[in-house]
């Protein structure tokens, strides 16, 4: 199973040299590298895939010595991260997922679903999933974020996935999962946040309609964007094809996001993401 070394801090001259010799000095093999330097702000970031046998807490503290103050550093391994997948009522990412998951395409150990309404239930449990209804009708938000938390609580999950879970989570429910949190959005963002994206485009006649894949933070629709894709339409759609045709881009966006983050691909800066693509 590939190891990798995954560093964000400060940048200064010879870091690629002293990590890259440290690596050496452990008899460890590069496998690959990249490396990207944010300079208006000046941080370094590098991912490096490896090969070997190595002692964590003596690498860790061997790097900690050469690298600036603050420094993040972090090891893991390519192993499937334990998700839970959160829905509402609309089938296609959710399904997509699935299917991905049940051929071994994501990188994933899919632990249940949960969601707000029955509708979704039998396709889950088609693949063997579990299943959490946790209806929000005549509850306050706090009461049914509470639920789902308790839910969610039980698998202990790596990364939550809003695969078209329609209802804002508060800042508090938010907080629970920090740049653990992945939506997708149906709009090319920022454009036609919040509800009705399709109808909205349609409304103003645009010529591309897209979506977004972006970590969850306390603002709406704002939180840091991994992937986004766009597709072209004209004005012979009505919004009904063109919701149709945007559901067919979402999933695609969803899936491809998920599988950078899950293969270590992703480190958030502030409120952007830089990608080793």
């Amino acid at each position: 199973m590939a190891q990798f070394l995954l560093i964000h801090c400060p940048d200064e001259p010879g870091l690629v040299y002293k990590i890259t010799g440290v690596l050496f000095r452990h008899n460890l093999n590069i496998l690959r590298n990249g490396e990207f330097v944010e300079r208006e702000n000046s941080q370094f970031f590098m991912r490096t895939e490896f090969a070997g046998d190595f002692e964590p807490a003596v690498l860790l503290a061997e790097l900690q010595a050469l690298l600036p103050a603050g420094s993040s550093i972090r090891f893991s391994s390519n192993h499937p991260k334990d998700i839970v997948l959160m829905a509402t009522k609309e089938h296609h990412c959710l399904s997509e997922l699935l299917v991905r998951h049940a051929f071994g395409e994501l990188n994933a150990r899919v632990l249940a679903v949960i969601s707000n309404y029955e509708v979704l239930g039998d396709l889950a449990r088609r693949f063997d999933i579990p299943f959490h209804f946790i209806p929000h009708q005549d509850k306050t938000r706090e009461a049914h974020e509470a639920e789902v938390l308790a839910a969610l609580a039980q698998y202990r999950p790596e990364f939550v996935v809003l695969a078209k879970y329609m209802r804002i989570l508060s800042s508090e429910f938010v907080a629970h999962y920090p740049n653990r949190l992945i939506n997708i959005h149906h709009s090319f963002l920022p454009a036609f946040v919040g509800a009705s994206p399709y109808a909205q485009a349609y409304e103003r006649g645009v010529k591309i309609i897209g979506a977004t894949a972006h970590f969850v933070n306390e603002q709406l629709d704002q939180g840091p964007i991994i992937s986004q894709s766009v597709i072209p339409i004209d004005h012979t759609q009505s919004a009904r094809e063109m919701a149709q045709a945007g559901r067919d881009v979402e999933k695609i966006v969803l899936a491809r996001s998920l599988k950078l983050v899950f293969d270590e691909q992703v480190f958030v800066n502030r409120n952007k993401t830089v990608i080793f693509d």
